[in-house]
């Protein structure tokens, strides 16, 4: 793995951190590639209970390469077709689909900037934990992009059609603590006391039933895609009773009879 992304493993938590902090861990190629190969590894990885998203040093992620994006607009024209680098950016993309959808708990780490691309990141994951004075934006308009990587279809989920389009229009930044009054991350915290919550937030998401959390992801994108409520209700059955055979399961229904906290093992 490049050293532009970083993988440690301990306790079942697996921690992913974008390691460019001289660029505030402006995503590269290296990075997509590192993501790309780690997210379906560790998703498949029995060890491995929760995945991490952070960024090395002051800052999460300050999104695509922007001073690339100069250099291309002023060079020659690329000859590589429009449809080739739709298909390019889009399998890029996949990244996001693996945080959104692997069958276990994600969380973003957000100790700084989380900007572009880089908020989007941190918006396909489950859950998020910043800084309360990080500074959060969309970016695109400043720039004069569309915006990718997943954050409009997050960003209308999570604050809702009309400020998402605020955020999107006008690139606005927001702090940690903003972030949380309006539901875009779920805590936020003084900088020096980030570290120690959010390795004790995850130590508690590491603790749960795996399989069980993975099986209630599906439910919730189910519905979160739009599914009908008989759509809901047939991924509820299958899974719920999938999961009534599960080892976690039954160690804890005996450990709820008698009246212990239960272990789980996700298995």
């Amino acid at each position: 793995m490049s050293q532009d992304l970083l993988e440690t493993i301990e306790g079942g938590i697996a921690t992913l951190t974008m390691n460019r902090p001289e660029t505030r861990n402006a995503l590269s190629l290296a990075m997509f590639d590192g993501l790309s190969e780690a997210l379906p590894r560790l998703a498949n990885d029995p060890a491995v209970r929760l995945v991490v998203l952070t960024g090395a040093g002051a800052a999460f992620c300050s999104g695509g390469d922007v001073k690339g994006f100069a250099q291309r607009a002023g060079g020659e024209v690329s000859a590589t077709s429009f449809d080739h680098k739709v298909t390019d950016l889009r399998t890029r993309m996949e990244v996001s689909r693996w945080l959104h959808e692997m069958p276990k708990p994600t969380l973003a780490v957000i100790p700084g900037p989380a900007a572009g691309a880089g908020l989007s990141l941190a918006l396909a994951c489950d859950l998020r934990i910043a800084s309360d004075d990080a500074k959060l934006t969309t970016a695109f308009s400043k720039i004069a992009l569309s915006g990718d990587f997943g954050g409009s279809y997050f960003l209308s989920h999570l604050v809702g059609a009309a400020k998402a389009r605020e955020m999107y229009f006008t690139g606005n930044v927001i702090t940690g603590a903003e972030a949380q009054c309006i539901g875009l991350v779920h805590r936020a915290v003084p900088s020096a006391q980030l570290p120690e919550a959010a390795r004790s937030w995850a130590a508690e998401l590491a603790a749960l039933p795996t399989i069980a959390v993975g099986y209630m992801k599906r439910n919730l994108n189910t519905s979160l895609r739009g599914g009908s409520l008989s759509d809901v209700l047939d991924c509820e059955a299958i899974h719920m009773i999938r999961t009534f055979e599960t080892s976690d399961h039954k160690s804890a229904a005996q450990a709820f009879v008698g009246k212990r906290a239960p272990s789980f093992q996700g298995r």
